[in-house]
């Protein structure tokens, strides 16, 4: 993984000086969040946790898309906490509430908890989604050094996935020892995002509001709006990011344990199945900017999304351990994929007043088609027919890339008309 941002500054006559000392101090800070609070050790065991303590298919599922209808209900709330009282408070706030959410399958476990837990984790990831990339943007930009972002975005995936390489392989053999340790053990990480909040500097002006009065919420909305109106290439870009994120999140979340049950794969094995993709996911986003040498961002970004489905797809005749091949491959392109993607949605956005609720927007889109997608899972695993559902999966990826890659060429040529007229 590199370790450019964070090294010491070039000698003199390098193209890009380095970054000052301060900022690196930022930098590292926001790492240390991002590490902690996506540092779920429950995940690779949510679903064995849920299915012995007496949740059937359909009710684990149906607790999924639950999970992403309330996210996409909270994003643009939370998107206005962030605009209007600042992004740290936002991050501050999410990981408090992602500490309680952690205590619920230890003092509930059963229906109502696991409801009550996954909907304080959508809240918690609600409040922090759209904050931290647009804290870190927004850092970066004030202080002259936007031209890092995309590899700190890159960088701060990777320093957070190496995390759940270490633990993840040991959430198997801790739920044998003591089921509810893998919850105590996120509370605690949550607990240390908390305080890595708490260190962020506020940002320098205009990035964050003052003294003055405030836009209304019905003003900030209709601004955002407006903004993604008059924007194409932003729709488009949002729209792109769909598959990405469905993708990655419903077959490293949702699909994975299911998958490698399905392959007769023991639970014990699942935390370190998950951690070699994580592995891979890592090498995938700390060499995310090289693509920029080979194929240009959007271009990158569509192809990835088809690689990705064609590793889903390659799941259905594999076998345990071409499976687990295909998945770490689907993790490596994921990687690659992500930090490109979010850099392109950032850039896309014309005005930072509104950059935390665009990013809402952009999210709640993502949630809404989980939402569904965890919705058909659910019946799909319940009549035995998961293979169907990875090739429609895959197939409907695909078909969205095919859609969406002419309508971007249509749009970058009459952007690049209209700023000739504009000149002309």
């Amino acid at each position: 993984m590199s370790s450019t941002l964070l090294a010491a500054p070039p000698a003199p006559g390098s193209a890009r000086p380095g970054l000052p000392a301060h900022v690196r101090r930022v930098v590292r800070f926001t790492y240390a969040f991002q590490f902690f609070f996506g540092l779920l050790v429950w995940v690779p065991v949510f679903y064995s946790y849920q299915r012995a303590a007496g949740l059937d298919d359909r009710q684990i599922f149906g607790i999924q898309s639950i999970y992403y209808v309330v996210f996409c209900l909270f994003e643009i709330p939370t998107g206005l906490i962030a605009d209007r009282l600042g992004y740290r408070r936002s991050l501050t706030a999410g990981g408090v509430v992602l500490l309680a959410a952690n205590i619920l399958p230890i003092a509930a476990p059963n229906y109502p908890g696991f409801l009550a837990h996954w909907v304080l984790i959508a809240l918690a990831r609600s409040l922090v989604s759209g904050a931290a990339s647009a804290y870190l943007y927004e850092y970066l930009q004030r202080h002259g050094a936007g031209e890092h972002y995309q590899k700190a975005e890159g960088n701060g995936r990777a320093y957070s996935l190496i995390g759940k390489i270490i633990c993840w392989p040991a959430a198997g053999l801790m739920m044998s020892w003591w089921p509810a340790s893998v919850y105590w053990l996120t509370a605690l990480h949550a607990l240390v995002a908390v305080a890595a909040a708490l260190r962020l500097p506020a940002l320098p002006a205009p990035a964050e509001p003052a003294a003055g009065p405030r836009a209304s919420v019905a003003a900030t909305v209709r601004g955002a709006l407006g903004q993604l109106r008059r924007s194409p290439r932003l729709a488009l870009i949002m729209v792109q990011g769909v598959a990405v994120f469905t993708l990655a999140r419903i077959c490293q979340v949702n699909l994975f344990q299911p998958i490698l049950t399905g392959k007769q794969t023991p639970v014990a094995w699942h935390g370190a199945v998950l951690a070699a993709m994580t592995l891979f996911e890592v090498l995938g986003s700390a060499r995310s900017h090289w693509l920029r040498r080979i194929l240009g961002d959007l271009p990158a970004v569509f192809a990835l999304t088809v690689a990705m489905a064609g590793c889903l797809a390659l799941v259905v005749p594999a076998d345990a351990l071409l499976t687990v091949a295909c998945l770490c491959g689907f993790s490596l392109v994921a990687g690659l994929t992500y930090p490109v993607q979010r850099k392109l949605l950032n850039e896309a956005i014309p005005d930072s007043r509104y950059r935390a609720t665009l990013l809402s927007i952009e999210s709640i889109i993502d949630r809404a088609v989980c939402a569904g997608v965890a919705l058909l899972l659910g019946s799909y695993l319940a009549t035995d027919r998961l293979d169907t559902f990875l090739l429609l999966s895959a197939g409907a990826a695909v078909a969205l890339m095919a859609l969406l890659a002419p309508l971007s060429a249509l749009v970058r040529r009459r952007t690049a008309a209209d700023r000739t007229a504009v000149e002309g």
